[in-house]
């Protein structure tokens, strides 16, 4: 692993980068992550930690590098943002590309979008598969980016000649995707993009008993929906969701809480209508939290949600709540009511959230010293799984973000 901006104890955890010769062509690739690791990741796991920003440790790299190399890459984990308009989000490559010359060529991920773009500083956001992709430039550096979950395999082909680095070739090339095309008696059937990449024998034989063996476990038929429950990322951390209220309604019914807040950094899919099957609530909750609760009075609750009613939107750590609405008045929490009734300051409520919130995870106020804290042990998959198990065939209307906490099967 590569990363020039992971310390411990004021020295770089991970190389910062290595050196190549790649026919005669000096190559130095660099690693660098995002900033924002320390609220994303779960902090359990980071302690002792400092993720420096990544742009200065580029820039008091970048001139040493260029003395020892002809070509000059970064390997990041920092985002793709249009324009270098990050928001809330830590600085990406765009922004270091704009603050650190020297650079040729930035290979990215974290956005998970392929980074296509019209014109300068203005991306492609309706890109098509198989179609040309103009890669990002920004103060001579190349940036790519190949979207998300093996979509597509990024080729780029430089030439190096006389001292300059040239960008030859380009393309995303998509892996077996396909599309949905409609006849005329209305059926539907899927077409690849471009002409299908055949498997290969030899390596099928190798994964498919593993392949088998997880289907096996995944494609179980856990219940079923009468629509899609939202949480695709554009939608789920900007505003309230269905499947942001479905999670907190189940978190509450296994720990009897009064109400749940559910950051949407932890919903990472939507579920579709129809047949549900156990890999579809996978796809949603992939990192094994467990089902936390918090024993509050109401003055701790009303401290506690008026640090969340701050959180961005945008951000991992914009929250869905279920069981609990928000009085605010310019972004100040000004009151709430739990169950239909106003919070009272002395009377005590349960709170469910999970283990990652609990521990700081996307911002959120460390709890797990509380007197009134308890890890139930419950993984997050699992509850939600049992959830829908139990109420199936879910319906939609009954989980919307403005329904009465009334139109849940739970009482």
């Amino acid at each position: 692993m590569l990363s020039a901006n992971i310390y411990r104890s004021g020295e770089r955890m991970f190389d910062a980068y290595k050196l190549f010769n790649l026919g005669g062509v000096r190559v130095a690739v660099m690693g660098l992550t995002t900033e924002d690791t320390h609220k994303l990741g779960n902090p359990d796991n980071m302690q002792g930690l400092d993720f420096r920003s990544p742009i200065q440790e580029a820039a008091k790299l970048v001139p040493e590098l260029r003395g020892k190399a002809d070509v000059v890459i970064a390997a990041t984990h920092m985002g793709h943002y249009e324009n270098g308009r990050h928001g809330v989000q830590a600085p990406g490559d765009v922004e270091m590309a704009r603050a650190v010359g020297g650079l040729d060529l930035v290979v990215g991920g974290h956005t998970q979008n392929p980074a296509c773009m019209k014109t300068e500083n203005v991306l492609d956001t309706s890109y098509v598969p198989g179609t040309p992709c103009q890669p990002e430039r920004q103060n001579g550096t190349w940036i790519v980016q190949a979207h998300e979950w093996g979509k597509y395999v990024g080729r780029a082909d430089f030439q190096y000649r006389n001292g300059s680095f040239t960008l030859v070739k380009y393309a995303l090339i998509p892996v077996n995707l396909k599309r949905s095309v409609q006849a005329a008696d209305g059926s539907s059937t899927l077409v690849h993009y471009t002409a299908p990449i055949a498997e290969n024998p030899d390596m099928l034989t190798l994964l498919k008993p593993y392949q088998d063996y997880g289907q096996a476990k995944l494609l179980v038929d856990v219940g079923s929906a009468d629509g899609v429950f939202e949480g695709d990322r554009t939608y789920v951390r900007k505003r309230q969701t269905n499947l942001g209220m479905l999670i907190g309604r189940a978190m509450m019914e296994k720990t009897r809480a009064d109400f749940a807040v559910v950051n949407s950094g932890g919903i990472r899919d939507s579920l579709p209508a129809g047949n549900l099957t156990y890999k579809d609530i996978l796809q949603v909750q992939p990192f094994g939290n467990t089902l936390c609760t918090l024993t509050l009075t109401g003055r701790e609750v009303l401290d506690y949600l008026g640090l969340v009613a701050k959180m961005n939107p945008g951000s991992g750590g914009f929250a869905h709540l279920s069981g609990v609405e928000l009085i605010t008045a310019n972004g100040v929490l000004l009151q709430a009511r739990i169950g239909g009734a106003f919070v009272e300051s002395a009377k005590t409520y349960t709170m469910a959230f999970n283990s990652f919130t609990a521990a700081g995870g996307d911002g959120y106020p460390v709890r797990t010293a509380h007197p009134g804290f308890v890890n139930t042990g419950f993984v997050d998959a699992e509850v939600l799984r049992g959830y829908i198990a139990a109420y199936s065939p879910l319906q939609v209307q009954h989980y919307a973000p403005s329904a009465p906490l009334a139109a849940s099967p739970i009482q």
